[in-house]
């Protein structure tokens, strides 16, 4: 097949705007043949419209039946917003193209007809298109199709969605021998893995890099106020944010968790004297509530917009032309990609500010700018494709029709995750789809297959229901819906956890939304409440997600503190890495520091591993356990993404022999076996494998029921089967994950035995935030702590001649 011409209508539509086509844009219509092409683009370079050109092209002269492009997008809204952004062109161009998209919002009626009469071009969701797969009709479905379009490709590379759908991929190909496939993105640390992903395995996968235009405008937020010593709130820093947001159309103000993104709008709200219109925006809040910003945000009707990583990705959300990210990014590649959301536009450059939370923070932006600025993105090697999304793939595959053993497997491994697949690997979760495995082969339940002759089938061709209502690699954390009570109009707020849902009394108030709520009581597995005019509420604990640093960023950050002065910092940072340096020393890239000192009658140990949150509180549990087997007596930990403080009632004197690695891992093992995180994450892998059903006919599990059953069929896999596939997986996923325990010997392999153990008289200016983190050091006054250890730094500083300052 020769690449398409551009024809003449769509030529002249560029024309009549006076719009020149792009490069980037003519080289992936030269390429429309090719089998595999990624694109990298700039937010901004019409990276959509270069996946969609030889789509046009091909569809402009009405002649294709069918369905001809399949879109697949990480969030349900951009594919809404790509529909709306690709009609406008095909309307104004008059081609024949029929444009739909197909999500979890799309009623069912509309989803019959889609399949009995696709479109010319699906727009989708990982989930929604491995259920397509996954019924009896997908060969007449997918017939025509001819090109696949992924996305903002980044954000399902290095995440189980991302699996889901290049095993979905491997199915499509399967069907469609000739299809060809398209990834888009703007920020990729690691373009030839991700093409690898995305192309058949072994075939090559073409990257197009476009030109990146300038460089972003970025800088950090300069205050009168200096950040506190520690906390993630950023309150100091409201009123500098508010007047830049009066000098801006459209501010889009990230956080990295949902509570703290509540409690920045409601404190934002109560200094905004000027009632600027302000709108809250992440993924706990109703959806209808979600739409009216986004409306409100298209039509140019906000002046800000608090959110979280619910607006990371390429929506064009009108006239932004500021972000401000509050809290240090943590991931130099996410940073990219949401100061690419100010002036959408080729060619502009993208500007945003940086607020440092805290005295710490200020330390981890500085490094991240210059990240950014040096195009230095981070990111880890992507990790074996799970099992868990490889067993959810065969029971799909099961519900559309009987398969030969060698044939998927085969596909399965076209699949680039799943490439270095053995065949041992695929008959074990074979073996679990067909029987769950040797401890449950005898429960009729999990009898799910059988083989008949060479092919295998569902023992009971209703399960294909089943299975496909539990489809799906999102875990929910278990929430509850919220609603105002029904004599307060019914109206749904969003959503908690149940977790915090079971922690409050009638009477007791939280934010959502922006607003202020009192619990009134659960009904029907709903928390009711009614508008309260509280002014200090309770902040809902939403899970969302939990940023760590990266390791490129931590290293960074650690050949930073080498330097011999940080003209870069300020002043009051400056002098304050100054201090530690000389009361104590600075940490090194290939040293591990230990400090030692007493406080108030306790004595404190602070690990400096960088290693991220998780691994240092893996670290604190692991180095806890080794203090007890040695009558040390520790009390309790705290970990930080830089740093473990250990307090306990003995001195440490000898750090280094708590350092062995096969003594703290020997320590992982017997402390993993029964612990609940290890049970949250079986659950999860439980879930996804097919093993647990949170969906049946007519009724779903609430999350309490869910969490007793994989509780239950957790401990009888550890005490009868602990080499159970989903065990293995859990294990692999916890030390990986959760816990982390490949960053910890990353850094006792970096390190190699070099440990500097200082003995200090007392606190230490970098362990001294260490003794605010919130809810683990019990205080009788957050205020009055933080005010103390000011104090004392004040006092260090005098004492060292250096400049005051003030916390």
């Amino acid at each position: 097949m020769t690449p398409p011409s551009l024809p003449t209508e769509i030529e002249g539509w560029f024309s009549t705007r006076g719009w020149d086509i792009h490069p980037h844009q003519r080289d992936m219509l030269a390429r429309s043949t090719d089998p595999c092409t990624l694109l990298i683009a700039p937010t901004g370079g019409g990276k959509t419209m270069a996946g969609f050109l030889p789509t046009l092209a091909e569809l402009s002269d009405g002649t294709h039946d069918g369905l001809h492009t399949l879109y697949v997008s990480p969030l349900k809204a951009l594919a809404a917003d790509i529909k709306r952004n690709l009609r406008t062109p095909v309307d104004e161009m008059g081609l024949p193209i029929r444009i739909e998209d197909r999500t979890g919002d799309t009623s069912q009626t509309v989803k019959k007809r889609q399949r009995a009469d696709p479109p010319h071009i699906l727009l989708t969701t990982p989930e929604s298109l491995a259920l397509l797969t996954s019924y009896e009709d997908a060969p007449r479905i997918f017939r025509g199709l001819k090109r696949v379009i992924v996305d903002e490709i980044h954000a399902l590379a290095d995440s189980k969605r991302g699996d889901q759908l290049f095993l979905a991929l491997a199915r499509l190909q399967t069907l469609c021998p000739d299809l060809r496939r398209v990834g888009l993105s703007a920020t990729v640390d690691r373009p030839a893995d991700v093409a690898s992903l995305l192309a058949r395995h072994p075939d090559p996968c073409a990257i197009v890099t476009a030109d990146p235009g300038p460089a972003p405008d970025i800088a950090m937020l300069q205050t009168d106020e200096t950040p506190p010593w520690s906390g993630g709130g950023a309150a100091y820093a409201i009123p500098a944010v508010l007047e830049h947001v009066k000098q801006h159309k459209t501010t889009l103000i990230f956080h990295n968790t949902r509570a703290q993104a509540e409690i920045f709008f409601h404190n934002l709200w109560l200094a905004n004297d000027e009632s600027l219109p302000i709108g809250i925006h992440h993924g706990s809040l109703d959806r209808q509530q979600r739409e009216r910003v986004e409306a409100a945000m298209v039509r140019g009707d906000l002046r800000a917009i608090v959110c979280t990583g619910s607006l990371d990705l390429g929506i064009d959300w009108g006239d932004v032309d500021l972000v401000i990210q509050v809290g240090a990014p943590k991931n130099v590649k996410r940073l990219v990609q949401r100061i690419g959301r100010a002036n959408h536009r080729y060619n502009a450059p993208s500007k945003a500010l940086l607020v440092p939370a805290n005295r710490w923070e200020v330390v981890e932006c500085v490094n991240a700018l210059q990240a950014v600025r040096e195009g230095d993105l981070d990111g880890d090697p992507r990790p074996r494709g799970p099992q868990d999304v490889l067993c959810q793939h065969i029971l799909l595959a099961a519900a559309a029709a009987p398969f030969s053993a060698d044939d998927l497997f085969a596909e399965m491994t076209s699949a680039g995750a799943y490439a270095d697949l053995t065949r041992a690997e695929f008959d074990a979760c074979l073996e679990f789809c067909a029987t769950g495995g040797y401890a449950f082969r005898t429960y009729d339940r999990w009898q799910r297959l059988q083989k008949r002759g060479d092919l295998w089938h569902l023992r009971d061709p209703r399960a294909a229901a089943r299975i496909r209502m539990n489809a799906g690699t999102i875990q929910d954390s278990d929430k509850l819906k919220v609603r105002l009570k029904r004599n307060r109009g019914g109206k749904p707020l969003g959503e908690v956890e149940e977790s915090f849902a079971a922690t409050l009394s009638q009477g007791d108030t939280f934010l959502i939304g922006g607003q202020i709520v009192r619990y009134e009581g659960l009904r029907e597995m709903t928390v009711e409440v009614s508008r309260n005019a509280a002014k200090k509420p309770r902040v809902a604990v939403f899970s969302g997600t939990k940023f760590a640093t990266s390791t490129q960023l931590s290293q960074r950050t650690l050949r930073f503190l080498q330097h011999p002065s940080w003209p870069e910092l300020p002043d009051h940072t400056a002098d304050w890495l100054r201090l530690q340096r000389d009361v104590s020393r600075l940490p090194e890239p290939n040293r591990l520091l230990v400090e030692t000192f007493p406080r108030d009658g306790r004595e404190n140990m602070v690990v400096y591993g960088f290693a991220g949150r998780n691994a240092q509180q893996t670290l604190g549990l692991l180095l806890t356990k080794r203090m007890e087997d040695r009558d040390l007596a520790p009390m309790g930990f705290v970990a930080t993404d830089y740093a473990t403080l250990i307090w306990g009632l003995d001195e440490i004197a000898n750090p280094e022999a708590l350092f062995d690695l096969n003594a703290l891992r020997d320590g992982l093992d017997g402390w993993l076996a029964g612990n609940a995180l290890m049970k949250r994450t079986f659950r999860g892998a439980a879930t996804i494998a097919g093993l647990i059903e949170r969906n049946t006919p007519g009724q779903r599990k609430s999350g309490r029921q869910a969490t007793f059953s994989s509780d239950i069929l957790y401990d009888t896999l550890l005490k009868y089967d602990p080499e159970h596939l989903l065990m293995q997986v859990t294990r692999t996923e916890a030390l990986s994950g959760l816990v982390d325990f490949a960053r910890i010997e990353d850094m006792l392999a970096r390190i190699e035995g070099r440990i500097d153990h200082v003995r200090a008289p007392h606190v230490t200016p970098l362990a001294a935030p260490l003794f605010l983190e919130v809810g683990k050091v019990p205080v009788q006054s957050g205020s009055a702590e933080e005010r103390l250890l000011a104090e004392e730094t004040d006092a260090l500083m005098r004492d060292s001649g250096l400049q005051n300052v003030k916390g």
